[in-house]
Parts: C-alpha cells; sequence; structure tokens
C-alpha cells in the first residue's frame, strides 16, 4: 500500500484520504478537471468499517454517507466509486 500512497505523494502532495481506508485505494484520478484525486472502492470502506469497528451492514453504508462520501474538503476531496463487479 505504501507504493501507491508514495505515487499519490508524488503527482499531488496535496491529494486527501480518509485515514483508516488505506486499503481502499484504488488510484488517482488523471484528467483535466481532477487531475491527482486519490480514488477509494466504495465496497472495501464498508468492509473495512465493518470489520474494524463492528458495523452491520447498514451501519456502514450510512457512516459512509453521512461522514465520509458527504465530507467535501475541496478540490482534493477524495472520490468514491461503486466497482461493478460489485453489481455482478
Amino acid at each position: 500500500m505504501s507504493d501507491i500512497l508514495d505515487y499519490i505523494e508524488e503527482i499531488n502532495p496535496d491529494a486527501l484520504y480518509p485515514t483508516g481506508l488505506e486499503d481502499a485505494i484504488i488510484g488517482m484520478t488523471t484528467g483535466i478537471v481532477s487531475d491527482g484525486v486519490v480514488v477509494l472502492d466504495h465496497e472495501k470502506c464498508v468492509e473495512i468499517f465493518m470489520k474494524r469497528d463492528g458495523m452491520t451492514y447498514e451501519e456502514a453504508v450510512e457512516w459512509m454517507s453521512f461522514n465520509v462520501t458527504g465530507a467535501f474538503m475541496g478540490e482534493h476531496t477524495p472520490i468514491f466509486v461503486h466497482m461493478t463487479n460489485h453489481f455482478v
């Protein structure tokens, strides 16, 4: 995991990500509008909250909605992706 964090730091030292959810980082953006923004797997974040904090699935999804994905931290706010393989 430190390799991806080192790479992100090199590309965008101002990139933000939620502490404790590093294992859910799947990459970063490249583009005109949002270059160097950290991208996390939403479902992996939920799994981390369930395992680490003993939350039920519903509690973890609600926590994500109100406290993580709903938090705007400026132009470097991380992006959370619902991976398509979770829907198959």
